[in-house]
């Protein structure tokens, strides 16, 4: 009876040998790679370029000698946030730089809201928006020539 179990054994281990190939027949192995296949590395896709919209001043503010400038961008949100690793933000992030009547200096703005300016003398000024990325690389700019009209409400400040 043992040889009988026995034989049965073999038989059924010969069989499974054959179905799955048999013995290491000194065939390759198949690499994590060509079971799998190979990962997609998928570049960083460019994003559409950043743009800035700015609105003329308010004409009514104008008046009464305050600048309140609506602004608004398309493909980079307004946040604040600076430094190397806000580049490898998606989508785009950055803020503002905003210089008035051509000065050495501007200041950063990551508000996201209207530009408020109260105080500017009558006359003729300008404001250069730059959308700037978190390492303040310009990325688009726009500068807004605009008149506070001389008027007896300028004056009140005195």
């Amino acid at each position: 009876m043992r040889t009988t179990a026995t034989k049965t054994v073999l038989t059924l281990a010969v069989l499974l040998l054959a179905i799955t190939g048999g013995f290491a027949q000194n065939k390759p192995q198949l690499s994590a790679r060509d079971v799998i296949g190979v990962p997609a590395i998928t570049p960083v896709i460019a994003e559409p370029e950043a743009k800035l919209i700015v609105d003329a001043p308010l004409a009514a503010e104008l008046a009464k000698g305050k600048v309140i400038i609506q602004y608004r961008t398309e493909n980079l949100k307004i946040v604040p946030v600076y430094g190397e690793a806000g580049l490898k933000v998606s989508p785009r992030i950055g803020h503002l730089h905003i210089t008035v009547d051509n000065l050495p200096w501007h200041w950063a703005d990551a508000s996201n809201e209207p530009l408020i300016i109260v105080g500017m003398a009558p006359g003729k000024h300008t404001i250069l928006f730059e959308l700037a990325d978190t390492t303040h690389h310009v990325l688009a700019k726009q500068l807004i020539s605009f008149e506070i009209p001389e008027t007896t409400t300028n004056h009140s400040h005195h």
